[in-house]
């Protein structure tokens, strides 16, 4: 998907994930495409115990948060603490957001940054059904945050920065609005070798979290040239590896980018899920 599309990116990325919100598709296709990762049923419980959630974090979380929409379990790992502000980028319908707002407590604060009106309609009205007090929805890009300079403790996303037509901004605002000494917790796609031209080229594969994922090196070089230190990966798993061939989705990837199912095998072990930490300069 060639730069010079990045505003067709984001609109067709905000229409299908207005659906997802609807529960009239999934982020990889229509209702009945369920790849693995991007676009488990809602609440899948395996889905998200793959990605690292545990039985209670489903719990506790209000009916409707999880849309299964991730590639790991941001908050996790990033050590969350009582009274700290948290910000995810790509909130969706909040369910990291409730999972940060329990361990900051109700002196600390989420913020949940998402384009796609239609998801924060969700996510508000799941704050309200949990009780939610610590938590506020804003809609925006990514890669123009509402949000103030040097007022957050620790940014989180959850798969996706790797749709974004520009990665660069998005870690410069994520820079922007932590205070010095603040954390980048994310989980993500990246790729390790290039995808076949025709398959980069897809829309349906750029919705599906793929085609507009970078190198990995590509992706922490980023981050590096952002300003961001310490950075490290600190877990790696497949992603896409085992692709469904018969999937109604999958076969229209396959055939919008001529790939062979041979092709499509290869490409997919390229695809894999990483959990990336870094810290703004204290």
């Amino acid at each position: 998907m060639s730069s010079n599309n990045s505003t067709e990116i984001r609109k067709m990325v905000r229409d299908q994930y207005g659906q997802v919100a609807l529960g009239r598709g999934s982020c990889c296709g229509g209702p009945e495409a369920r790849p693995s990762g991007c676009g488990a049923e809602p609440g899948d419980q395996h889905q998200s115990r793959a990605m690292g959630y545990s039985e209670q974090q489903m719990a506790d979380v209000p009916e409707g948060a999880n849309l299964g929409l991730g590639c790991g379990n941001p908050v996790a790992l990033a050590a969350l603490e009582k009274g700290q502000t948290v910000l995810d980028l790509g909130a969706g319908a909040g369910f990291d957001c409730f999972l940060a707002a329990r361990a900051v407590g109700p002196e600390g604060r989420v913020i949940g940054v998402d384009m796609t009106a239609e998801m924060l309609d969700q996510a508000r009205r799941n704050a309200e059904a949990g009780g939610y007090a610590n938590v506020e929805f804003r809609l925006g890009e990514i890669e123009h945050l509402p949000v103030a300079d040097a007022s957050v403790d620790i940014v989180i996303s959850n798969c996706v920065i790797n749709l974004s037509p520009d990665k660069p901004r998005v870690f410069a605002e994520a820079l922007r609005v932590l205070r010095p000494g603040g954390r980048l917790m994310i989980a993500d796609i990246v790729l390790l070798n290039p995808l076949p031209d025709a398959l980069r080229e897809s829309v349906s594969a750029y919705v599906g979290c793929v085609a507009g994922a970078v190198l990995r090196e590509d992706y922490l070089d980023m981050l590096r040239a952002t300003g961001f230190e310490d950075i490290a990966i600190e877990n790696q798993s497949a992603f896409a590896e085992n692709l469904p061939l018969n999937d109604p989705f999958v076969q229209s990837i396959l055939k919008e980018a001529r790939l062979t199912p041979e092709q499509a095998v290869d490409a997919g072990r390229s695809v894999v899920s990483i959990q990336v930490s870094a810290r703004k300069t204290a």
